[in-house]
């Protein structure tokens, strides 16, 4: 017997049952039998308005001479329902102090960054706790948090963090609650090491690119080991060509610092000035007084990587670590890395020390002497 597959879709603002199924004239002479059937050339499937009736049809049409496969259309009805369950609201109360809560943080000069994940943190927090008042959130409540939510549902220890510190810092500058925020630990961080690309895919990656636009930007990030939001930062008086120097101004932890700029790179950026002349940003969008989106940045490292044919899952942040990684492996002093990254502890910096194949290329294997 031949096997039909059922999924519910959404086609032309309405929701349907989609039927697949090989090319076959019997199953085809039957399929039309069902009410409101038709066929879509952009589904490659027949089609009919979703309902419990229609379902019954289908069953009665095919259950004697087809295997009706509705796994999947069964997977996406249960996906529906837990999102209709899961579906809450804040109550006035909680959005009001989420709103004094990021007015809090604007007024203490927090990033845009930052009071958006803290908010968001504490709106997930929140809506756990939705038939609570906050002044009756306690510590205990932390816990189950973090054992009925976070670790049932397997999310990061990144986000666990997040959260932990939006509610550490908002249930500080509450009153009248019983949370004592001290006595809220944060999760134990795992060790990552930093991903690295080698120099030769990183020259590899970089000369995929014939934009002249995009291959600034991306060398750029490379050459000063920059974040990506202090490249769509920059301004044109941020770069000083008679020091060869770069000036990152307020970036993480509201900081300036410098960067060298290499001779190549201020090649390649006056041959990007002589062709689209900036004006304000050093790379601006579609619309002159604008930035560089961040999502078509992140669009053009995805082109870089499928052009190269770099069979790795490479992002922005890549290249800010390879840099870091590569100046070690030249020689360069920790303290300089650390400031030119501009982190601010010199634990951060030493992490590179671990990717770093300067001198674990050195040794030799014992396996080698036997």
């Amino acid at each position: 017997m031949k096997t039909i597959q059922l999924e519910k879709l959404l086609h032309r603002k309405e929701q349907v049952v989609a039927i697949r199924f090989p090319y076959d004239v019997a199953l085809g002479n039957e399929v039309r039998k069902i009410t409101n059937i038709s066929w879509s050339k952009s589904l490659k499937a027949w089609y009919a308005p979703y309902s419990i009736e229609v379902l019954k049809e289908i069953k009665t049409v095919f259950d004697s001479i087809a295997i009706i496969d509705a796994s999947t259309l069964k997977m996406q009805v249960e996906k529906e329902k837990e999102a209709i369950r899961n579906k809450k609201e804040l109550s006035q109360e909680a959005l009001h102090q989420i709103e004094r809560f990021m007015d809090w943080l604007r007024s203490r000069r927090y990033s845009e960054n930052t009071v958006k994940t803290y908010s968001e943190a504490l709106k997930t927090f929140l809506l756990y706790f939705d038939k609570k008042q906050i002044t009756e959130i306690t510590n205990e409540d932390v816990i189950e948090f973090n054992n009925n939510y976070i670790l049932k549902k397997e999310l990061s220890a990144s986000f666990q963090n997040q959260v932990v510190n939006a509610i550490k810092l908002f249930f500080r500058t509450m009153q009248h609650t019983s949370m004592n925020a001290d006595l809220i630990h944060r999760p134990k961080r795992a060790f990552v090491l930093p991903n690295v690309l080698s120099k030769a895919e990183i020259k590899l990656l970089l000369n995929s690119l014939s934009n002249v636009k995009h291959k600034a930007m991306l060398s750029l990030i490379y050459s000063c080991g920059l974040r990506r939001s202090e490249l769509l930062n920059l301004k044109l008086t941020d770069i000083d060509s008679k020091r060869n120097l770069i000036i990152i101004r307020q970036s993480k932890g509201r900081k300036d610092r410098i960067a060298p700029l290499s001779l190549k790179i201020l090649e390649l950026l006056r041959l990007y000035f002589g062709a689209y002349k900036p004006t304000f940003w050093l790379f601006e969008g579609q619309d002159k007084n604008s930035r560089y989106d961040e999502r078509s940045l992140a669009s053009v490292m995805k082109q870089a990587v499928e052009k190269s044919k770099i069979n790795k899952p490479v992002t922005l942040h890549w290249l800010r670590h390879s840099y870091a990684t590569h100046l070690l492996e030249n020689g360069t002093d920790l303290r300089y890395i650390q400031e030119i990254l501009g982190h601010s502890r010199s634990t951060t910096t030493e992490i590179y020390t671990h990717v770093s194949n300067k001198s674990i290329q050195k040794i030799v294997s014992p396996f080698d002497n036997l």
